[in-house]
């Protein structure tokens, strides 16, 4: 369980508001709430999980590791508690299942598909990577956030963003003083085999204990946060890619718009089935009549004059 669940879907989302802001005041204004009652629940919020969660004294704001992981850790219980409001709010099942593997974050889209289909709601699950290609192949869900590769066989995929890899390490580690490091900085420490995202925690916890280090993507070192670790970019090993994917013959007009949520087109495009929808097909112009009455007479040729000779 995590230690979010605990705590109030309104304060998570002002700490957010803040955490994204990175500013108090605009914070406030935005979600129409004095200054003061927003710095009190995030001073609440840091002392109920015993960690700050901004820089002290930091001009302009910042954020600690340990708020930037909470930001993101809130995101999502923030985008799954506006996917279960949607869902209540109709006797119909889910119209639009959409999957998330580890590390992805899915509030962004789910905000702007509410407000956009409010009408649709969407179910927002959570899938290990492993099981990513088979809730799509078996149509669990209707689209997944994967992390690739996986099989293109038959499956429409949009590469979204990369991730940079991240060296897993004590705070204590000398590793730690630096930005950036390349694999053969800690070439004499025991690499622990991070290679299934869905067990990761495992490896993370074996470095936490003293032993070896672990390279990941950086969303997951994040997903993972503690205070007693640190991360620095490894500059010579792959990145990895996160993409949408969805089964090409279910191309729905549902995950057409999904998908135009998700590449950033407005609301009126024109590639949107639902904004196509919505729009009148324009009226074409009456032909002209022709007359079928009795033909206008024709005008009469005027006679040119001769001229007389001399």
């Amino acid at each position: 369980m995590s230690r979010l669940e605990s705590i109030d879907v309104t304060r998570l989302r002002w700490f957010v508001a803040v955490a994204e802001e990175l500013h108090f005041a605009r914070a406030a204004k935005g979600l129409g709430i004095s200054r003061q009652r927003l710095s009190q629940t995030v001073i609440d919020l840091e002392q109920e999980l015993g960690t700050k969660l901004f820089v002290p004294g930091a001009q302009p704001t910042q954020l600690t590791e340990d708020g930037a992981a909470l930001r993101d850790e809130a995101r999502e219980l923030i985008a799954r508690a506006d996917a279960a409001v949607v869902a209540e709010q109709t006797d119909e099942p889910a119209a639009l299942r959409v999957g998330f593997v580890p590390g992805v974050t899915v509030s962004k889209w789910t905000r702007i598909w509410a407000e956009r289909f409010p009408e649709t709601p969407l179910e927002v699950l959570a899938l290990p990577m492993g099981e990513q290609e088979t809730a799509l192949r078996e149509g669990a869900v209707d689209l997944c956030f994967v992390r690739l590769p996986i099989d293109r066989d038959g499956m429409s995929v949009i590469p979204l963003y990369r991730e940079l890899p991240v060296v897993v390490v004590p705070k204590d580690h000398p590793i730690s003083v630096f930005e950036q490091v390349s694999t053969a900085d800690f070439a004499d420490e025991r690499r622990q085999d991070a290679s299934d995202i869905d067990a990761v925690a495992g490896a993370i916890e074996l470095v936490a204990a003293g032993v070896g280090v672990a390279v990941v993507p950086h969303s997951i070192a994040r997903l993972h946060a503690r205070r007693d670790l640190v991360y620095r970019t490894v500059t010579d090993v792959d990145e990895t890619e996160i993409a949408l994917a969805w089964p090409t013959d279910r191309t729905t007009d549902l995950v057409e718009d999904f998908v135009g949520v998700v590449r950033g087109r407005s609301e009126r495009s024109s590639r949107s089935p639902a904004a196509r929808a919505k729009s009148p097909e324009p009226q074409k112009k009456p032909a002209a009549k022709r007359s079928v009455g009795r033909p206008s007479p024709a005008r009469k040729p005027v006679a040119k004059k001769k001229r007389r000779g001399r």
